[in-house]
Parts: C-alpha cells; sequence; structure tokens
C-alpha cells in the first residue's frame, strides 16, 4: 500500500473525528441552551394557573350568593390555613363544613364578619392538590366590583399574601356585582370563572411566552449551526 494511500486514510478520519467532535460540542450546546428553556417552559406554565380563587365571577346586587373559594397548594410543603378578607359591602352568611377542617371568624363591633379562616386539623393541603370551601354572602345593594384579599399559610410559617390587583404577581380574585336585569347578559358574555380569568391574565402569560420564544430561537440557532457545518 502506497504512502499516499495512508495520508489519504489519516486525513479521513482526522477529518472524521472532527466532525464528530464538532458534533458532540453542538449536542452539549443544545443541552446547555435549550433543555432549560424547555423545562422553564412547563414550570412557567405550572405557576401561571395557580392562585387563591373565589367564584362566580359575576354576581346580582342584594343576592345571597353561594361562593367557592379555591385554595391551591403551590410549594412542597401543605398549606394548612387560608384566611379571607371580608370585602367592603359582603356581609358574610354561613358556611359549608370541610371535614378536617375548623372554620372561624373575627367579627367587628357590629357583629359583622371582618375575616374568616378555614384552618387544618391535620396535614392541610398537600403539594400538587387544592381544596375548596363554600360559604354563602349577602352582595353589596350596589353595582361595584368586590375584591377578595387572601392569606395563604403554609406550614413552614410562610404567608403568600394574595392582596394584589390583576397586574400583580400575588393578585386577588375579583367578583363583578351587577343589576339583577343586566346578570344573564353579563354571564353571557363573560362565562369564565375567576379561576380561569386568572390563569388568563396577561401578567402571567407573558413568561409563558417567552420561554417558548427562547426554545424556538435556540432551535432555530442550532439547526443553523448545523447546516453551516
Amino acid at each position: 500500500m502506497s504512502q499516499a494511500s495512508l495520508t489519504e486514510r489519516e486525513r479521513r478520519r482526522s477529518k472524521s473525528g472532527s466532525n464528530e467532535r464538532r458534533k458532540g460540542k453542538m449536542l452539549k450546546k443544545f443541552a446547555r441552551v435549550v433543555l432549560p428553556a424547555f423545562f422553564g417552559l412547563f414550570l412557567f406554565a405550572g405557576v401561571a394557573s395557580a392562585h387563591v380563587t373565589v367564584s362566580p365571577a359575576t354576581s346580582t346586587t342584594g343576592a345571597w350568593e353561594t361562593y367557592t373559594i379555591k385554595v391551591p397548594t403551590e410549594k412542597n410543603i401543605p398549606t394548612t390555613k387560608v384566611t379571607i378578607k371580608t370585602p367592603k359591602g359582603v356581609e358574610i352568611e354561613s358556611y359549608e363544613p370541610v371535614p378536617g377542617w375548623t372554620y372561624s371568624a373575627e367579627k367587628g363591633s357590629d357583629g359583622k364578619t371582618k375575616t374568616f379562616t378555614f384552618k387544618a386539623d391535620g396535614k392541610g393541603i398537600l403539594p400538587g392538590q387544592f381544596q375548596q370551601f363554600t360559604i354563602v354572602a349577602t352582595n353589596p345593594n350596589r353595582e361595584t366590583e368586590i375584591a377578595w384579599d387572601a392569606y395563604q399559610y403554609y406550614k413552614d410559617g410562610s404567608i403568600v399574601e394574595w392582596t394584589q390587583d390583576k397586574n400583580g404577581d400575588n393578585p386577588h380574585s375579583i367578583t363583578k356585582i351587577v343589576k339583577g336585569s343586566d346578570t344573564g347578559q353579563a354571564q353571557t358574555h363573560d362565562t369564565t370563572t375567576n379561576d380561569d380569568k386568572t390563569s388568563g391574565s396577561s401578567s402571567n402569560t407573558l413568561p409563558l411566552i417567552l420561554s417558548i420564544v427562547s426554545v424556538v430561537l435556540s432551535l432555530v440557532a442550532l439547526i443553523m449551526a448545523f447546516r453551516k457545518k
């Protein structure tokens, strides 16, 4: 076998090895850039829908309304207590007992409920779970929007305050109070619950959008790099 043939084979092997090293570097780059963005996409998607919410989103002036409070646990530790501040103009009439939970209320000098609390007797709301609590309340006699400030207590003593407006990181639920004749129309045009509204707000979908854009741009950059090689 001639020296020229051996040299050509060595060149091919060297070139092949170089290509393999380039591919290996590209795969490492893919893992560093694309995979974190991919997992971040699902992380933000989960956070966006996690809120203490009160439904329905629309009710009637002066009505006795049944409200449902949905409390998801967002950390890796249980939720042990939730306290709700009674909105202005609202009067709490009764509550539905929940097994494993104790209800208590703080009343003002006028005898009306200022805040009410559901406290766990046992383990509470475990990670990945949610609990619903039901109350009956009398709505204000005028058209308005009522805000449900909520305070979520965790087993480690930390508190998440759901007291901000819809543009905040921890928004409170809003119920729109309308006249009786307007209720049907309002529900026709606004059939979503507060849970749906909160998860769909622009402030909470922004991280999800950014994650998607990041994944797409990373994939485009990776494809272009392979084509150049």
